[in-house]
C-alpha cells in the first residue's frame, strides 16, 4: 500500500469526514457545524432528493452513480455530498480542485485502485469546484470511471456545458440544485438558534420571524451566507442583548452581492433576459436587466454592441432611426466614458425598448442565404449585365434593361432583377408595424402593378443603353462625364 497522502481538500467538512467520520468541530463556522447528516435534515431539492426520487434511491441502497452536482453558491453541494459520505460503505475521499492538482490526483487513484484490489472496498470520490480543472485534469478521471476504480461526485457553481468536459459529462448524471427558497433559509436558521450540539443554542438567544426573514431574504438563496449573517450577529448580541434585533443585522450583513459572473452562464442568463425584454417592448424590464449588468461590472461595450445588433436583428426598417441611436450611444460612451456614459446607454435601451419591433431583416438574410445555398452562382441575367465591349453588347450585354429614372415614378412596372430561376421570390416580406407599415404599403402596390410594355410618356428614351459601370471601348468619346446619356442606375 502506498503512503496515505496528506489531505488538500476541505480543510473543515471534508477532512473531519475523511479521516474521524464527525461532522465540523468546536471551532468550525456555523455553516459547517450545521451540515446535514442524513437525508432528514437536509433542506430543500424536493426535486432531487424527495420520496422516489432517483438521486435519492441511490443514496439509500448505497448505489451511487458518477454525477455532476450543479447548483448556486449555498444551495447544498457540499452538504449532499456530507450525506453521501454518512450512507455509503464506500471510502470516500474528499477532494479540491482549487488546492490540488494532477500529482495529487494521481495518488488518490492509486490508493482507490489498491484498495478496490486489497480490501474489495470501493472508492467514491468527492471533488469540489471541477470546474477548475483545466481539459486536461478532467481528462485524467475518465479511464477510471470506465473501469470502476472510482465513483465520481463533481461540484460545480458553472454550467457543466461550458466547464466540464462533454466526455466526463457523458459518464456522470448531471443533477441541478437550485437556489434554496425563503421557507427552507427560514428552517435552518430556526435549527440553527436552538441547536446546541452543533448551533447557537446555548446561547439562547431568541429571533421573531422578521429578523430570520431578513436574513433570508439578504442571503438569496445562500445558505452558507445565511448562517453566515447569523452567526456574526449572534456574536454581536450575546452578552448584552437575549434577542437578535434588526440592528444586529445591520452591522452583521455587509450589502448583498449580485449573483453575477461576467465570463459564465449567469451573464448570459441576463443578457438574454435583456434581449427578450427589448423584443417584448418592456423598457422597464429592460433598464433593469441592463443596470444589472452595468452594476455587477460588466464591459458596457459588449452590452452596446448587443443594443447595436439588436436595432437591426429585431426592429430593422420598423424605425431606421433605431440603428443611429444605438451607433450614436456607443459613439457618446466612448468619448464620455463612465459614469457619465451611462447615459447614452439607458438613452438608447429605452428608445429601442419603445420602438416598434420586426424581424423582417433576420428573415430577409436567412431566407437570401438559404436560396444562395440551394442555387448556387445563378448567372447575372444579361439585361443587367455592363456592354463594355462592342463584343458583349453583340451577346446582348444590356439588351431590354429599362432605366427606372425614365419612368415618372422612378419604377419599371414588371421589371425582374433576379436570375431566371428566382424571379417571383420574396426574401424581404415588411411587417405591417411602425415606418415599415409604409414600406409594406409601397412594395404591396408596386409588386401588383402590371408589366408596362413600354415607357411611360415622359420618358426621355428606352434607356437600353443606359448601364453601371464603363462605357464602350469604341465610343467617339471615352469621357463618361461628356456623354449625353450618362445616367446611373441605383446603386
Amino acid at each position: 500500500m502506498t503512503k496515505k497522502r496528506p489531505f488538500t481538500g476541505q480543510p473543515t467538512l471534508l477532512e473531519s469526514l475523511a479521516t474521524s467520520g464527525k461532522f465540523g468541530a468546536p471551532r468550525a463556522p456555523l455553516a459547517d457545524r450545521m451540515r446535514p447528516s442524513n437525508l432528514a435534515e437536509l433542506l430543500g431539492q424536493e426535486n432531487l432528493v424527495g420520496k422516489g426520487k432517483l438521486l435519492r434511491q441511490a443514496i439509500e441502497k448505497d448505489r451511487l452513480v458518477s454525477m455532476i452536482l450543479w447548483g448556486p453558491p449555498g444551495s447544498g453541494k457540499t452538504s449532499l455530498a456530507a450525506v453521501v459520505a454518512r450512507a455509503t460503505q464506500s471510502e470516500f475521499v474528499p477532494f479540491s480542485a482549487v488546492l490540488s492538482g494532477l500529482p495529487e490526483l494521481r495518488e488518490a487513484i492509486a490508493e482507490a485502485r489498491e484498495r478496490r484490489s486489497y480490501q474489495g472496498k470501493p472508492t467514491v470520490l468527492f471533488v469540489d469546484e471541477i470546474h477548475r480543472f483545466n481539459k486536461s485534469q478532467q481528462d485524467a478521471f475518465l479511464p477510471h470511471l470506465e473501469n470502476g476504480t472510482i465513483t465520481l461526485i463533481g461540484a460545480t457553481t458553472e454550467n457543466p456545458s461550458f466547464a466540464v468536459n462533454a466526455a466526463l459529462i457523458s459518464r456522470c448524471r448531471v443533477f441541478r440544485l437550485e437556489a434554496l427558497t425563503d421557507p427552507d433559509l427560514l428552517a435552518l436558521l430556526r435549527r440553527a438558534l436552538t441547536d446546541e450540539k452543533n448551533g447557537l443554542g446555548k446561547l439562547e438567544l431568541s429571533a421573531s420571524d422578521e429578523v430570520l426573514l431578513t436574513i433570508a431574504r439578504t442571503a438569496r438563496g445562500d445558505a452558507r451566507r445565511a448562517l453566515g449573517i447569523l452567526e456574526t450577529a449572534a456574536q454581536l448580541a450575546h452578552g448584552s442583548d437575549s434577542e437578535l434585533l434588526l440592528s444586529h443585522l445591520e452591522r452583521a450583513s455587509e450589502d448583498a452581492t449580485l449573483l453575477y459572473d461576467k465570463a459564465g452562464e449567469e451573464h448570459y442568463n441576463v443578457a438574454s433576459a435583456l434581449i427578450k425584454s427589448l423584443r417584448g417592448t418592456d423598457p422597464d424590464a429592460s433598464l433593469y436587466w441592463l443596470f444589472r449588468m452595468l452594476e455587477a461590472g460588466d464591459d458596457p461595450l459588449f452590452l452596446l454592441r448587443r443594443l447595436i445588433i439588436f436595432a437591426s436583428e429585431d426592429i430593422g426598417l420598423a424605425d431606421p432611426t433605431a440603428l443611429s441611436v444605438a451607433v450614436n450611444a456607443d459613439a457618446a460612451f466612448r468619448r464620455m466614458g463612465m459614469p457619465e456614459g451611462i447615459y447614452p446607454i439607458a438613452h438608447a435601451c429605452l428608445y429601442l425598448a419603445s420602438a416598434p419591433k420586426s424581424g423582417a431583416v433576420k428573415e430577409a438574410i436567412a431566407k437570401t442565404r438559404a436560396a444562395i445555398e440551394q442555387y448556387g452562382a445563378l448567372p447575372v441575367p444579361k439585361k443587367l449585365r455592363n456592354p463594355v465591349t462592342s463584343l458583349m453588347k453583340q451577346e446582348g450585354y444590356g439588351k431590354d434593361y429599362h432605366y427606372a429614372h425614365d419612368y415618372s415614378q422612378g419604377y419599371v412596372p414588371g421589371e425582374t432583377y433576379l436570375p431566371e430561376k428566382l424571379v417571383g421570390s420574396r426574401f424581404y416580406m415588411p411587417t405591417e408595424r411602425g415606418f415599415e407599415k409604409r414600406i409594406f404599403d409601397k412594395l404591396k402596390a408596386l409588386r401588383e402593378t402590371s408589366v408596362a410594355a413600354s415607357p411611360t410618356n415622359d420618358a426621355t428614351g428606352s434607356g437600353a443603353d443606359r448601364n453601371d459601370g464603363p462605357r464602350s471601348s469604341d465610343s467617339t468619346d471615352t469621357n463618361p462625364e461628356r456623354r449625353p446619356d450618362n445616367k446611373k442606375s441605383d446603386p
